[in-house]
């Protein structure tokens, strides 16, 4: 059972979830909490006991501090924290940590409990996946609901999956047997550059989030850092013909004016959020 301290009184939290590991390619969607948690000044207000979740022979805990007194050993866990968004009339319950090595379903038990306690009755999950997918085209987006009834009133498919899956699809089946709605966003990111970060895939998913919510995120760097990132795969792929030649294969598998970023919906989107950053 999750111990808080310093929760206070939330206006209609909404629970956002990453897990690094299986469900995250390229560290995007554990990126996307993380930056939530620095934008809007999220606290700690709890944490998993890892001993009944964590293998600390594969996720070891690390040491820290020069003076002997000081020194301090940090376990791997799942932390769940609180922040408060200036422009919004919900807060967020952060979670984000590592998918658990055992005991799944105890550890989806402990954080449907939280939710509960927390008062929260949407959950939204993140996660990322290697695709077939071009660096220069926007990052797909897959965007499933766990039933169909908060599917069809936030304009969203209910989940049709079927084959090996993680803590995330655990915990979203989790939230469906608890009758909480949830919601899954999956970024794809290019296979050929997997290593992380890939700020360009973490970006789309903070811009669903924002979507979904009606909530301003403040972006800071990142959207710079979207483009660094495209401009060094250029590089990497004038600079290796094989990859160059992969790379034009993929952006002719579909046009770009075919691609739904393209479409009048997906405009006017990201028209209403230009405007809601200027303040209009």
């Amino acid at each position: 059972m999750i111990e808080f301290s310093g929760v206070g009184q939330l206006r209609s939290p909404v629970v956002v979830a990453a897990f690094e590991g299986w469900n995250d390619a390229a560290d995007a969607s554990s990126a996307a909490v993380e930056h939530l948690e620095n934008v809007f000044g999220a606290r700690v207000i709890g944490a998993i006991d890892p001993d009944d979740y964590y293998d600390f022979q594969v996720n070891r805990p690390t040491v820290s501090g020069t003076d002997g007194a000081s020194r301090k050993i940090a376990w791997p866990t799942t932390r769940l924290s609180v922040a408060r968004p200036a422009k919004s009339d919900s807060d967020l319950v952060l979670v984000r940590g590592l998918e658990p090595n055992m005991r799944w379903r105890g550890f989806t038990d402990e954080l449907i409990e939280a939710v509960h306690a927390l008062g929260s009755d949407m959950v939204i999950t993140l996660g990322a996946l290697l695709a077939d997918s071009p660096h220069t085209r926007p990052v797909p987006i897959s965007g499933t609901a766990g039933d169909p009834a908060t599917a069809a009133r936030l304009g969203l498919e209910a989940s049709r999956y079927e084959g090996p899956t993680g803590i995330v699809g655990v915990f979203s089946d989790a939230c469906s047997r608890a009758e909480l709605a949830s919601v899954s966003f999956w970024a794809a990111v290019p296979h050929y550059v997997a290593n992380p970060p890939c700020p360009k895939a973490t970006l789309a998913l903070l811009r669903r989030v924002e979507d979904l919510l009606d909530m301003e995120i403040p972006l800071g760097e990142l959207p710079d850092k979207a483009k660094a990132w495209e401009r060094q795969v250029d590089e990497l792929a004038a600079g290796d013909s094989e990859v160059a030649e992969y790379v034009r294969s993929l952006e002719s598998r579909e046009p770009e004016t075919a691609l739904p970023e393209a479409s009048g919906d997906a405009i006017a989107r990201e028209f209403e959020r230009y405007l809601r950053r200027r303040g209009e």
